[in-house]
Formats: C-alpha cells, sequence, structure tokens
C-alpha cells in the first residue's frame, strides 16, 4: 500500500478513535445498543442550590441525549448562595468542577451566562451563552430535535430569543419554574407569590411566555417540589459511589449544616426539583418517544404580570403544564447511573 494513503488512513483512524473516546467519555452503556434520540443545551443556576448539580451529572451519563452546551447562569441578585456580581461566572466553574472530577474536562463547550436579569422585555443580555442556543438552534445539519432544560431563571434563552426570534420554531424549552396554578394545585405552606426560579428574572420570564412562541414544558413548583431524596439513600446510594458521589453529597450536607447555624431545620429530604429536567428528555418512551410515565395538562399559555402570577391568555399557544411526575423512575435511574460509573472508574 502506498505509504501516503496508508498514514492518511491511520490519521483518520486515530482521529475517529479520539473523537469517539471524547464523545463517549461518561458512557456506561454499551454504545452499539443506546445512541442519541435528542441533543439538549443545558441552562442551570450551578453556583445556587445544589440540585442542578444532581440534575447535570445524570444528564451527563445519559447517552440518549447529546450535549451541545452547559450554560452556567447567574442567581438572584444578593441571593444567599451567592450574593456577588459575577454568579453567572462561578456558576460555569461549579460545571468545570463537576468535569473535572468525572475526568470529562474539556469534553462539552461550558459557557457563563449573563451575570445580571434582563433590564426590561426588549432589550437582550449580550453572552456567548445566547449565541450558543442561536447558532445550535439555527443548524440544519442534524434532525435530532433540540430541548433547552432551564433549571432556574430563563435569562440566556429569553436573550437568545430577542436576538433571533427565529429559534421559536426550532426547539422546545424544558422549565424548572413558575408558581402553581390555581385550578391544578395549591400552593405550599409559607409560599412566596414570586416563585424563585421566575424571581430569578421576571422579565425574561414575562419575554417567554407574553411574548415568544417558543414551545414550553413546564415543571411549576409544585410538580417540582414532588422530587424528594432521602437522606438516607443520598448516604447508602450517593455518598458511596465514588469521587462524584462524594461531592454532591456534600453539597446537601453543606446546605443542612447552614439549615443547623441559622436555626432552619431542613429536615431528611432535599428536593432534588431540576432533576425532572432528566426525566423529561433522556427518559422518553422507547416507542412514540415522550415522557409517557409523567402526567401534564395542556393550556394556553398564560401572561405573567409584574407579581409574578399568572393572568389568562385566551389566544396563547397551548404549552405542557407537569402535574405528576415519575420520581422513582427518576431516582432509580440516577442511582443506577451512579453506580455503574463508580464501577467503570
Amino acid at each position: 500500500m502506498n505509504k501516503k494513503i496508508l498514514s492518511i488512513l491511520l490519521l483518520t483512524i486515530i482521529t475517529c478513535t479520539t473523537s469517539f473516546a471524547q464523545k463517549n467519555a461518561a458512557a456506561i452503556f454499551d454504545d452499539s445498543l443506546v445512541k442519541p434520540r435528542m441533543r439538549i443545551i443545558i441552562d442551570n443556576d450551578f453556583g445556587g442550590d445544589p440540585d442542578g448539580l444532581f440534575e447535570l451529572v445524570q444528564h451527563l451519563l445519559s447517552p440518549s441525549v447529546e450535549i451541545r452546551a452547559i450554560i452556567g447562569s447567574h442567581l438572584k441578585p444578593g441571593d444567599g448562595f451567592d450574593p456577588s456580581k459575577e454568579s453567572a461566572i462561578h456558576a460555569k466553574q461549579k460545571v468545570e468542577e463537576v468535569l473535572k472530577i468525572m475526568n470529562l474536562s474539556d469534553q462539552y463547550p461550558v459557557y457563563a451566562g449573563s451575570n445580571f436579569p434582563l433590564e426590561n422585555d426588549s432589550m437582550p443580555q449580550q453572552s456567548d451563552a445566547a449565541n450558543a442556543i442561536i447558532k445550535e438552534a439555527m443548524r440544519d445539519d442534524t434532525k435530532l430535535p433540540l430541548y433547552v432544560v432551564c433549571g432556574a431563571g430563563l435569562t440566556d434563552i429569553a436573550s437568545a430569543y430577542l436576538m433571533k426570534p427565529g429559534i421559536a420554531n426550532r426547539l422546545t424549552l424544558i422549565w424548572i419554574g413558575g408558581p402553581e396554578y390555581t385550578e391544578l394545585a395549591s400552593p405550599p405552606p409559607g409560599y412566596t407569590s414570586l416563585e424563585y426560579n421566575l424571581g430569578i428574572d421576571l422579565k425574561a420570564g414575562q419575554v417567554i411566555f407574553n411574548k415568544s412562541s417558543i414551545p414550553i414544558w413546564q415543571v411549576p413548583r409544585n410538580a417540582y417540589r414532588q422530587v424528594m431524596m432521602p437522606y438516607s439513600s443520598l448516604l447508602l446510594k450517593v455518598k458511596t459511589q465514588g469521587k462524584i458521589g462524594e461531592y454532591l453529597a456534600a453539597n446537601i450536607e453543606r446546605v443542612m449544616k447552614l439549615g443547623v447555624k441559622y436555626h432552619f431545620n431542613v429536615g431528611e429530604v432535599y428536593i432534588v426539583g431540576d432533576s425532572p429536567l432528566v426525566l423529561l428528555t433522556a427518559l422518553q418512551s422507547s416507542f412514540e418517544p415522550d415522557p409517557s410515565s409523567s402526567q401534564y395538562v395542556l393550556r394556553p399559555s398564560p401572561l405573567i404580570n409584574n407579581q409574578g402570577l399568572y393572568e389568562v391568555n385566551n389566544s396563547g399557544r397551548n404549552i405542557r403544564v407537569y402535574t405528576q411526575l415519575d420520581v422513582r423512575l427518576l431516582l432509580d435511574d440516577f442511582y443506577s447511573k451512579l453506580a455503574l460509573f463508580n464501577q467503570k472508574n
């Protein structure tokens, strides 16, 4: 064989092998059996409530999703988890921390979103994160559906929409956030009318619900509060699973210790409320793919007012509002993937 042709073939094999190894660095299943069925962009406030870290790790261990970008988004100004003015930058650092622990550094594009919420519902916050959303949404070289999964505020997806409204019919937004719909569920005791994630950037919520036509799968407060992990399971099924298990458990225990310090009793369960982002994507049914074990209602998208409450919008497009989540499937999958990953590392 011609030496030049041989060298080209070898280079091709090496390149393909390297690409394969990078793409499947966290693989816990036979790659010939489980392949990506969708693209996702993960957007979460990883520097805040540690539930986002659980969602991130589970998504990283889910080969049926192709992670196209990971965005660290900002917290509400003055938030107790990170009161700085660089909470998005710190969120990006947390992502990089997780990837390093899992030996996945440099395997995924990681961006810091805007450090600040929208000033109004017409002007975007410019960021590499918003540009990454636009770039991925506008691709024409793949038929895999795109989901933008958000477990915090909506600054970056709202900014992307304001910059390029054409992304609206090229993706589905799955959002953990928003208060209860009064006809579907009652709010919890001592609730705040402005739900936490919506309160991170109310104007961004108004852009997405009131102005855009983006398809929405919403997991409001009454639904995401269903995903409760017992401390007993954290100790037995998470903390025992290598460095990443210890890391996740330590982040929950840090919050528990703060609770003791400030006389706030966290109890013996923790709400990992961002994990439904995995349930509604990676854990869709085999045939007629859909999150078929969870329940939702279709309803016209409401208008969100300046108090963060819903107002009737009879002309709103239909959105999914999830009412019941398959918590057993979600947590069984998480514990099993952690164990499998620990066995291989």
